[in-house]
């Protein structure tokens, strides 16, 4: 019997990761189809229901789902009242105001009175201009929002920001940026407290996938006589693990969780002490 349905965003920049992550957490889909509505997953008590991810936090809010996956923009956009269990640390991206290269809007005060503006994120971008005492018309889009200036559509744009290169192309320049957002893991309150124990054992599966991710397990065999010069070098969560190998010669097989971005040096290292037979291997969850 499913116990928890866990909504996910059915397209978009967030789908993929999101996936990817689920994935990894041991959240497996078992009879996924792109046009389904609905994924059993390897765990009988978690389906999967796919929407838009705009509209995860209100199917969170009203129970229709007890966890969700989306932007933390459309959280703050759709006002829901869920509870927020992670920042799951991907999908990284600003909402900013944006106006043509050529309409010789500086800043916020250079904007027009009455000047429409653009976006998905229609209460958000409200709050904003009013927070600043700017009466503005805000248009609500379903489309591509760096267009709308060139349609003539509005003049103003309040849009989602990876690298700026979509803006840039369409000849838009970011004037502000309002707020910074990535992927969130949310919560229906009531199903936290009246599933506890799932909910914590999925945000722990999911936990552990960002525990692992930048490290790598380094394993090699070390001879005696240089075990005590390998393992000052080798970082560590807790120090590295050392267990004696059956071999013509005294031999230690040593392994250690290491940063990515430390992989090079260390192994260079290593290599240089006396140590043999390294292994580099991927991780993909870390469980404390």
């Amino acid at each position: 019997m499913t116990e928890i349905e866990l909504a996910v965003p059915n397209k978009g920049r967030l789908r993929e990761p999101t996936m990817d992550m689920l994935r990894k957490a041991g959240i497996i889909p078992i009879d996924l189809d792109e046009q389904a509505l609905y994924a059993r997953t390897v765990d009988p008590e978690i389906r999967l229901v796919f929407v838009r991810a705009a509209d995860v936090p209100k199917f969170v809010e009203e129970g229709v789902a007890d966890l969700g996956v989306t932007g933390y923009d459309f959280v703050v956009d759709s006002g829901a009242d869920v509870e927020e269990l992670l920042d799951l640390r991907y999908g990284s991206a600003k909402i900013v105001v944006a106006v043509p290269e050529s309409s010789g809007i500086a800043s916020i005060d250079d904007i027009p009175e009455g000047a429409k503006v653009a976006t998905k994120l229609v209460n958000i971008a409200r709050k904003f201009f009013d927070e600043r005492g700017k009466w503005v018309e805000v248009i609500r889009i379903s489309g591509a929002a760096e267009i709308m200036p060139h349609l003539g559509v509005s003049q103003v744009v309040v849009d989602v920001m990876s690298t700026g290169a979509t803006l840039k192309t369409h000849g838009l320049r970011v004037i502000h940026v309002i707020m910074e957002t990535s992927a969130r893991l949310i919560g229906n309150r009531e199903s936290i407290s009246r599933k506890r124990a799932k909910v914590r054992e999925i945000v722990m599966a999911i936990e552990s996938v960002m525990r692992a991710q930048g490290k790598k397990l380094i394993m090699m065999n070390v001879p005696q006589e240089v075990l005590s010069i390998v393992t000052m070098i080798l970082p560590a969560m807790a120090g590295p693990t050392v267990a004696k190998v059956e071999a013509p010669e005294p031999m230690w097989e040593v392994y250690s969780v290491v940063d990515e971005d430390e992989v090079y040096r260390v192994v260079s290292a290593v290599k240089k002490a006396g140590a043999r037979d390294i292994l580099v291997i991927p991780i993909e969850r870390i469980i404390p």
